[in-house]
């Protein structure tokens, strides 16, 4: 048996030596000396070598609609975004604004949100960091309270639905929460966040923030329709999108996961595009498409899996759920509470997606001492909350944050870890405090 060979193997329990895989999986990753994709796969092998872990279990922890929804979702942005859509959505945003650095700086901001909720928030500052940058060139107005409003709109829209944050997506998965469930129970909170955010944002820079008339009407003069590359993929691509939009809210319907409704509209938009170009080019597109897919963060979820599904197997998450539990002397609300401010604190200091991928069979373990898959769902939204807007709180919270840092670096733009923690860290603390509050008025 896995556990009587990982006692022969390593000289101590399964739990003990299952814990230690996973701890030191953690630790390499937080260091950022090594891939992390490269570490959490080598974790998952000595969970199997070592015997802690079955080859048929390894396989079984893995989980497919997870991955088959983020590669789905990647596909579907890479061949969109050679569209120019969303370069088009960020020059009408400032345009709609009248090119005033205050209120550019609030649509930019909206704009992030809504796209990081239909998309996800990495590949939306991916889109809209570019641009930003240069539109604030234009106006002649410092960056930097930009990207940071972007990072943080980024993080909070993602948080309102399924596919808007990895963190949800592992989630919903795992923990068989659809599309609608998120909206229904998310939404709400994240739109008084949102708007909370984006006021803290005014009056930090946003009522600060000056240009000069040359400088607005020189965006004002920008023809958003020339960032339009492809019409005819403009148009399939919105169509394609709407679908699978649609495939998610009916989902619970039509007996599908999401995974198979993104990789059906991915295999759609792909077909299309091959269609429209009956030369060379099809090929170098398909090739160009696979390769935006974002191959080291689908790996590190298939390692990760593998590692926790070995700490599962071996107890220490059974165990830990019922510490918890006693910990909050049984309250539901206290739980929910704890697991929120546990989430949001620590998911500052650790990337949020390992932390949340421990964290749901601990909390799945909880449910018998509460009545039942049904009664622990606060505590899905309380992790969903934490996790999420936490991420917010310093530069190695979450992967969009490391993504605008890389991009302002390569564009010589200072964006220290101290800095950035010193004005988003209490920033967080205030959207997870209105999460407490919703939790509250909601749920308890």
């Amino acid at each position: 048996m896995a556990g009587g060979a990982a006692t022969t193997i390593l000289g101590m329990s399964p739990m003990v030596a299952s814990t230690i895989v996973l701890a030191a999986t953690y630790a390499v990753v937080i260091s950022e000396k090594v891939n992390r994709s490269i570490v959490a796969l080598v974790g998952a092998c000595v969970m199997v070598i070592a015997g802690l872990l079955s080859q048929d279990e390894a396989i079984k922890g893995i989980d497919f609609n997870t991955i088959g929804l983020l590669t789905g979702m990647m596909i579907l942005v890479s061949i969109s975004r050679r569209s120019g859509m969303f370069q088009y959505v960020a020059i009408k945003a400032a345009q709609l604004a009248r090119a005033h650095p205050g209120r550019v700086l609030l649509l930019l901001q909206v704009a992030t949100a809504v796209l990081s909720a239909l998309l996800d928030n990495v590949t939306t500052v991916l889109l809209i960091v570019p641009v930003t940058l240069a539109i604030v060139k234009e106006l002649d107005v410092p960056v930097y309270p930009f990207l940071l409003a972007e990072i943080m709109a980024s993080n909070i829209g993602g948080t309102a639905t399924l596919i808007g944050d990895p963190p949800n997506i592992l989630i919903g998965s795992l923990a068989g929460l659809d599309f609608n469930s998120f909206v229904i129970h998310l939404a709400p909170v994240i739109v008084v966040i949102m708007a909370v955010q984006a006021l803290m944002i005014h009056l930090l820079w946003g009522r600060a923030l000056r240009s000069t008339p040359e400088h607005e009407a020189r965006i004002m003069a920008m023809r958003a329709a020339d960032s339009i590359q492809d019409w005819a993929l403009l148009r399939q691509s919105l169509i394609v999108i709407c679908g699978v939009i649609i495939g998610f809210v009916a989902a619970h319907a039509l007996h599908l996961e999401p995974a198979t409704i993104a990789m059906f509209g991915a295999a759609i938009l792909m077909l299309l595009d091959n269609w429209e170009h009956h030369n060379e080019k099809a090929a170098e597109n398909i090739h160009s498409t696979f390769s935006d897919v974002e191959w080291i963060t689908i790996f590190f979820f298939v390692g990760l899996f593998i590692v926790v599904k070995g700490v599962e197997a071996n107890g220490l998450l059974s165990l830990a759920a019922q510490k918890l539990t006693e910990a909050t002397g049984g309250s539901l609300p206290k739980t929910g509470f704890a697991i929120l401010w546990a989430s949001a604190v620590l998911s500052a200091i650790v990337d949020n997606i390992p932390f949340v991928a421990t964290m749901i069979p601990l909390i799945k373990n909880m449910a018998p001492a509460f009545g039942g898959p049904d009664a622990i769902q606060p505590l899905w939204w309380a992790l969903s909350l934490g996790a999420c807007l936490g991420g917010n709180g310093t530069l190695i919270g979450a992967s969009a944050n490391l993504t605008v840092a890389g991009i302002a670096e390569r564009n010589g733009i200072s964006f220290s870890f101290v800095k950035y923690t010193l004005y988003a860290f209490p920033m967080m603390l205030v959207s997870v405090a209105i999460s407490h509050l919703y939790i509250w008025w909601r749920y308890f």
